[in-house]
């Protein structure tokens, strides 16, 4: 019996031994090749497997790495670990709270962290992976596949004085939308042209299915840029303005609350503004946008909150990875109610 069992155990080694040979002997010279950590270290735009758009930052502090890391929708977020794993993979891992059961005055009572991890090679000089996250309750994980460039450094500030810019047009005409359309077309259309007006009001009733509505972009695309728009956002309500479909100016009633990345008029989860010019919900408000050589200046209400400030990566509702290609503008839709009008485009010459 001993020796059946030494038999048994002997050959499952000898076969591991074999397929970790064959593995060792099939992988191509870049598979197998060692890479320094500071190879990875920069920023990096991500497309991800089925559309949508991220970033990562791998940067060494102290002898510690560290990071930070946007994945699709939502904000710029620190890892909660980052790692070099056998001198060829690299581990990004990203954490949150995950409540489990709740009492009856619906305070968590049972909570446990989930941990999603991305798993990064070098593919020649780009980067390729899979973000490994599991489920809730731990019976399975969804592998979602992804690719990355590295992005080069954001150039120093423009001389905006100096810059020559074309005609200024209209991009909404106040009768109809005319040179815009819907980014997904299986959505709904929540805009409509009121009184010269457009309005977005994405209206979800009570008892019925949930109504996923679109985000409208501009037939046209452009490079840099200033944008002069007016816009109208109810109590609690909330929108987006979408500077070459890769960063939102985030369009939100903020009024009389503290300085924060995600307020009116803010470059999304990236740029604080430096001072509040917000009015109160439901009055016109003056959006005066310039973008030019990855930086971006923003007058609200006549107000410069944001100067000529570097813009390190999209943000989170990206259609589009690449800095450098021209994009459209798109307002967000899939919000809140929102009101625009006197949308003027004015490109800047090269």
């Amino acid at each position: 019996m001993k020796l059946k069992l030494f038999t048994l155990l002997l050959a499952a080694g000898l076969l591991i031994t074999s397929s970790c040979s064959r593995t060792q002997k099939d992988a191509s010279p870049e598979v197998i090749q060692k890479t320094d950590i500071s190879w990875f270290l920069g920023q990096w735009t991500i497309d991800i497997e089925g559309g949508s758009v991220g970033w990562l930052e791998v940067r060494q502090e102290d002898g510690w790495l560290d990071g930070d890391v946007l994945w699709g929708g939502g904000s710029v977020l620190p890892v909660s670990n980052i790692f070099l794993a056998g001198d060829r993979v690299l581990f990004v891992q990203r954490s949150n709270i995950a409540v489990r059961k709740r009492d009856e005055n619906r305070e968590p009572v049972k909570t446990q962290t989930v941990t999603s991890w991305m798993e990064i090679t070098k593919e020649g000089d780009k980067i390729s992976g899979i973000l490994l996250s599991p489920r809730r309750n731990g019976l399975s994980v969804d592998t979602t596949s992804f690719s990355g460039v590295k992005l080069p450094p954001v150039p120093q500030a423009p001389d905006l004085t100096g810059i020559r810019y074309g005609d200024p047009f209209q991009l909404f005409n106040g009768s109809d939308l005319s040179g815009w359309r819907l980014i997904n077309e299986k959505q709904v259309n929540g805009f409509k042209v009121i009184d010269g007006v457009l309005v977005n009001d994405p209206v979800q009733k009570e008892g019925e299915p949930h109504v996923s509505y679109g985000n409208l972009r501009t037939d046209k695309e452009f490079e840099d840029f200033n944008l002069k728009l007016e816009v109208n956002v109810p109590a609690g309500s909330n929108s987006g303005v979408y500077l070459r479909g890769m960063y939102e100016i985030q369009v939100v009633d903020s009024y009389k609350k503290d300085l924060d990345p995600h307020n009116m008029g803010a470059v999304y989860s990236r740029i604080t503004p430096s001072t509040a010019a917000e009015k109160p919900a439901g009055e016109w408000q003056t959006l005066d946008i310039t973008l030019c050589q990855r930086h971006a200046t923003v007058i609200l209400n006549g107000v410069k909150i944001i100067d000529n400030q570097p813009i390190y990566g999209p943000t989170g509702g990206a259609v589009q990875s690449d800095v450098f290609a021209a994009g459209p503008i798109y307002l967000q839709g899939d919000h809140g109610k929102v009101s625009y009008r006197n949308i003027v485009l004015t490109p800047v010459l090269n």
